[in-house]
């Protein structure tokens, strides 16, 4: 099927051919009227092409030469009146037709025909998770090229500061054009058929490259790794995989999903559960530090994501703390965050849908010995029950008021809104666990009541992020980066001296010293020459680390 610029070509062409022809019918036409009309009404003899020569002059405004004088009947006057309103309209649509494009095409920026980058990744084409790897690497230092077959989507990226040019990933002469041959890696981004067609073209053009692909279809991964992928993600499938551990951890009264740093040391989110001690309470008020003896790396509010947490931020139930410590002062943490009114709840797990994201939920469910009920609007083997989430009498059948959590695996953000909405009130004890689709609405269902929000295009373009780079993302759907580096400009500096956290928005969670971890890493802690620091941030904040102390 033709795109872009390809497909305006004809379309301008034909046009124009048309408009042409009907132009010329019309003044022949009117070029024998008006032999006509002269003849009859001023009895004047006259030839036809001195006929069209005055259609012509009339038309194109440009005067009426000799025979101006001829007329002086009324119906001479209107036959020339008719053809001068004639012609100015032809003028006027030739404006928008022909004239206007041309200028636009003329004054439009457009993407450049080529790129020279080098240890690079190329990104085909454009998608939403694809925006969030782009602007992932971007943070990270790491150069990209989008190849985008849409030459009016590309030119739009490009005008919007994208590294992008246009033409067809399955065309190996447009992946030479990107440089493939000197990538660091490529991503193919599109349909399942056209990614398999892209590896191939990637696997011709450069045949050491590495090609990670996306697969929306599970049964389609032996076909791309046949075709010579290095790596196949499929992100419905990863998606579930994060739900499915939420969800698990809920039910949990130890911190299940927590990331090891060291021997005893850890990283873990912890959700903020309504009804516990520390809701409606302060960062500062909580004291969580002095009680527990964590360090709080940042905080998820309604979704935002803030490091470092403010001394006076509120800590809600939809509140996620990003802490560090040992095993045990992680668990302390968990007890605080704990409902006071549920804390001995121990009900099953709802899983609403039952399509890629859900299946993988309820087998990840299953293999961790956590009970579950799936609901679903089809009949099928493993529906636990038929019905719609939104319905409260289905939501009932499926026993959502015994329920510790329900997981919102819906193909639809609007529904899974509204599903919120009615599980909220009709059993506002149940936490809401639920896949987005699109990233804008992740703080709508926070706004709606759920209490865990993960976004498809974030998990998928943060894993792809990960899997090209060399740093260590704690989860998919983090945006928290933990490296380990030198700090040569903080030797003989305290971190208190140094305001690391105030200047960078890093946090050091421990030191590697003489082959032993050490975590007790206060405001005294002196840098040594021999240190490696194990340093927390975002992507931005971990390159701002980078340049002021490395």
């Amino acid at each position: 099927m033709p795109n872009g610029l390809e497909s305006r070509v004809p379309d301008a062409r034909r046009r124009f051919l048309l408009f042409a022809a009907g132009s010329a019918v019309l003044m022949l036409a009117y070029a024998a009227v008006y032999q006509w009309a002269l003849g009859t009404f001023e009895g004047v003899s006259t030839s036809y092409i001195q006929s069209l020569q005055v259609v012509v002059e009339t038309f194109s405004t440009t005067g009426y030469g000799e025979q101006a004088g001829l007329w002086s009947t009324t119906p001479m006057f209107v036959l020339m009146i008719l053809m001068q309103i004639t012609g100015v309209a032809i003028i006027f649509l030739t404006l928008p037709l022909f004239l206007v494009p041309l200028v636009e095409d003329a004054l439009r920026s457009s993407p450049p025909p080529k790129t020279d980058l080098t240890d690079h990744v190329v990104v085909c084409t454009f998608t939403s998770r694809g925006d969030v790897l782009v602007n992932e690497l971007d943070s990270m230092g790491v150069p990209y090229i989008v190849v985008e077959k849409d030459r009016e989507r590309a030119e739009e990226l490009h005008k919007e500061g994208y590294s992008v040019i246009y033409g067809d990933p399955e065309d190996v002469e447009t992946l030479a054009k990107a440089n493939a041959e000197d990538a660091l890696a490529l991503v193919a981004d599109d349909d399942d058929e056209t990614n398999a067609s892209i590896i191939l073209s990637a696997r011709q053009a450069a045949p050491d490259l590495r090609i990670v692909s996306i697969v929306e279809d599970g049964n389609a991964v032996e076909y791309h790794e046949y075709a010579g992928a290095d790596r196949v993600v499929l992100p419905r499938r990863l998606l579930g995989e994060s739900l499915s551990r939420k969800a698990a951890t809920a039910l949990s009264t130890s911190v299940s999903d927590a990331v090891e740093i060291g021997d005893d040391f850890e990283i873990a989110e912890v959700l903020v559960k309504r009804g516990s001690e520390l809701e409606g309470e302060t960062i500062a008020e909580s004291a969580i530090g002095r009680r527990t003896g964590v360090n709080i790396i940042g905080a998820w509010f309604s979704g935002e994501f803030v490091t470092p947490p403010a001394p006076t931020a509120v800590i809600d139930e939809h509140t996620i703390l990003l802490v560090t410590g040992r095993e045990s002062e992680l668990e302390r943490v968990k007890e605080l965050t704990q409902s006071q009114t549920r804390r001995h709840r121990r009900g099953k797990v709802v899983v609403a849908g039952y399509g890629e994201v859900g299946t993988t939920v309820a087998d990840a469910l299953g293999s961790a010995g956590v009970s579950s009920v799936v609901l679903d609007v089809a009949e099928m083997p493993g529906v636990d029950v038929v019905g719609d989430v939104r319905n409260e009498r289905s939501l009932r059948s499926a026993g959502i008021e015994d329920a510790q959590s329900i997981v919102l695996a819906l193909d639809s953000d609007t529904k899974a809104i509204f599903a919120t909405l009615v599980i909220k009130h009709l059993s506002p004890e149940t936490e809401v666990i639920a896949r987005a689709n699109d990233s804008e609405n992740v703080a709508k269902l926070y706004r709606a009541g759920a209490e865990y929000v993960l976004a498809l295009s974030t998990v998928s373009g943060r894993i792809l992020a990960s899997s090209l780079t060399d740093e260590i993302v704690i989860a998919p759907e983090s945006q928290i980066e933990l490296v380990r580096t030198r700090a040569p400009e903080l030797v003989g500096t305290s971190l208190a001296e140094a305001d690391v956290r105030a200047r960078t928005n890093c946090t050091v969670v421990a030191v590697e010293r003489d082959g032993e971890l050490v975590t007790d890493v206060g405001p005294d802690f002196v840098v040594q020459t021999t240190d490696t620091l194990v340093v927390a941030g975002t992507d931005p904040d971990i390159n701002a680390f980078y340049e002021r102390y490395t």
